[in-house]
């Protein structure tokens, strides 16, 4: 088992769905699909703008992508936006989270995220769910000014932990940021919650797991 695990964050730690839980009640019955809107909107935006050549903070993006899924499910009142965005900066962690990144941290491993959140996305949901005694180091991609899954922003955590790629095991539950991990040369753990199909066969995880509870165990 390599001694470096390094976690993307949204969607992999945090639920990222968390906060249209919160208020799905008052959402009404299109609160899933709005919330499904607002996360693949998210990823797009990052994604055609690294293409582009350009960078916009990721909260920013967030909300712009909000304000999108908004006007695409009208039946979801647009006044709950501020309490949406306010639930999504402290988003819950997943139940399993704290006690997988606990017992790396008892087998002598460094645990860190990686993530395209911006710092201060990172420092509200990391201290909402009370796991930065759990974690040495939380790497955001704003010190690139670009998004995962440029080879650039994994080099970041090589950079960070003076090591080699091989060093790294990489976890997401995104399989398009374990693609992009593997193909930097790290060992990548897909998380599939979701049960999704795999993809990108040509770079393929060591791993799936269905949820993090099982990480600690020899891989």
């Amino acid at each position: 088992m390599s001694s470096i695990f390094v976690f993307d964050a949204y969607g992999t730690l945090f639920d990222v769905h968390a906060a249209i839980s919160r208020f799905r009640e008052q959402a009404g019955p299109d609160a899933d699909r709005m919330s499904e809107i607002w996360r693949g909107k998210q990823l797009e935006y990052t994604w055609t703008l690294t293409l582009a050549g350009h960078y916009v903070e990721f909260w920013t993006l967030t909300e712009r992508a909000l304000d999108f899924a908004l006007a695409r499910v009208p039946s979801v009142d647009k006044a709950l936006k501020p309490k949406l965005l306010e639930a999504y900066f402290k988003l819950d962690a997943f139940p399993d989270a704290r006690a997988a990144l606990r017992a790396l941290k008892a087998k002598g491993c460094k645990t860190g995220i990686l993530s395209n959140g911006s710092p201060k996305m990172l420092k509200g949901a990391v201290d909402a769910a009370n796991i930065g005694g759990d974690l040495d180091a939380v790497l955001s991609v704003d010190v690139l000014k670009m998004f995962k899954p440029r080879p650039e922003v994994y080099r970041l955590v090589t950079d960070h932990y003076k090591c080699t790629a091989g060093d790294v095991t990489f976890v997401s539950s995104n399989r398009w940021d374990v693609m992009g991990a593997v193909s930097c040369g790290f060992r990548g753990i897909w998380v599939n919650r979701g049960k999704m199909p795999d993809e990108y066969l040509d770079f393929s995880p060591q791993k799936t797991l269905g949820d993090l509870s099982g990480l600690a165990q020899p891989q």
